[in-house]
């Protein structure tokens, strides 16, 4: 399935894509990549004030535009494109999403506005050492204190988790695992940049000693929230990724037309053709799976489940195909440090994992079709 895209969604892509070709080519990328903050503040400050891209999704109410699903995937498919280094993904997408459906209209009130103009930057600590996505593998624990609550314990491979100013914490309690919020200057809780696979998205590790937090929702039903979060999550991880693999399929494209080797463009020899040609089908299919994802969340359908798990698992696993192939085409050049065609794979492989591998969203596809 696909979607038909309208006159102004394409203006918002090309608004996009001219605004991330300007800010976010490869040397800029490059640049933050090796910094521990990993974004421009200056250029997230000119998404959220000039284009309002990290409240583009978020209803009027709390400060957003209230544009659907389908807007966020296009802006995402291009942030994808450019590998933009800036924490959008854990604030607009897993943040703003997790205080949505959280139902806490305190919460919302309080730190949407600020997500949505950009003023803020939020981000959902869920894994701990294990990495596991899953209820039973939450040990963090929260006690309540008077008013309040503390949380002691880690959280592991938390987005962004350095430079966010709320942190929306999975912790254990005795009513069972619940959501809670903290402050990025919170005492107790002490934040060490990881070093990953691929170093334009970071990653932190947390740690919380008796760190000050607010319940966000009903404590016992965090995990109920998280659930419906990585449902959207992982598509809105999708648009990233077909937006990778088609700036890798063109890259490889344009060098097969360009490189000459024995006398001819590499592009006219059949075993290059194939690799193209079998690129092509891999993107093209991907975007299939993630069109429709985004299509049923943006309409609520009840298929969206099984949606999710569908463009996850074929996302992902297009996009780690094209990439690879895009250094193969590329041959000994493609393997360098130099070449962007290394970055582009970096980032699949690690989406390829983020949220679950995509035999485990096959499985859940299974479950859900009663296969």
């Amino acid at each position: 399935m696909s979607i038909v895209f309208t006159e102004e969604q394409e203006e918002l892509r090309r608004t996009v894509r001219a605004f991330l070709d300007q800010k976010s080519p490869e040397a800029e990328v490059r640049r933050l990549m090796e910094t521990d903050e990993g974004y421009d503040p200056a250029v997230w400050r000119q998404m959220g004030e000039q284009l309002g891209l990290q409240g583009l999704a978020i209803p009027e109410e709390h400060g957003g535009s209230g544009y659907s699903f389908v807007e966020l995937g296009i802006v995402l498919e291009e942030m994808g494109r450019r590998l933009l280094c800036a924490p959008f993904f854990a604030s607009a997408v897993l943040a703003a999403d997790t205080l949505l459906l959280s139902g806490d209209a305190d919460a919302q009130a309080r730190w949407l506005p600020g997500i949505a103009s950009g003023a803020s930057i939020g981000t959902l600590a869920v894994t701990e050492a294990s990495g596991a996505w899953e209820e039973a593998a939450v040990e963090a624990s929260a006690t309540s204190s008077g008013d309040g609550w503390t949380i002691t314990g880690e959280k592991w491979f938390v987005l962004d988790g350095l430079v966010a100013d709320l942190v929306l914490v999975l912790a254990r309690t005795d009513g069972g695992v619940s959501l809670f919020a903290v402050a990025g200057d919170a005492p107790g809780l002490s934040r060490t940049p990881l070093v990953t696979l691929d170093l334009t998205r970071k990653q932190a590790k947390l740690d919380l000693l008796g760190t000050p937090a607010e319940l966000v929702g009903v404590e016992g039903e965090g995990w109920a929230v998280v659930e419906q979060v990585t449902e959207r999550a992982v598509v809105a991880l999708s648009a990233e990724q077909v937006g990778g693999a088609q700036f890798a399929l063109d890259m490889a494209v344009e060098y097969a037309k360009d490189r000459v080797q024995f006398g001819r463009v590499i592009g006219s020899y059949q075993a290059i053709k194939h690799k193209c040609a079998n690129m092509l089908m891999a993107v093209e299919a991907a975007k299939s799976g993630a069109y429709h994802a985004w299509s049923c969340v943006a309409n609520g359908d009840e298929e969206r489940a099984e949606a999710a798990a569908i463009a996850k698992s074929a996302c992902s696993e297009a996009y780690l195909f094209v990439a690879a192939e895009n250094i193969q085409i590329h041959g000994g050049m493609g393997f360098t440090y130099e070449h962007p065609a290394h970055l582009y794979l970096r980032r699949a492989k690690t989406t390829e994992l983020l949220f679950g591998e995509p035999a485990a969203w096959r499985d859940q596809l299974a479950r859900h079709i009663g296969a």
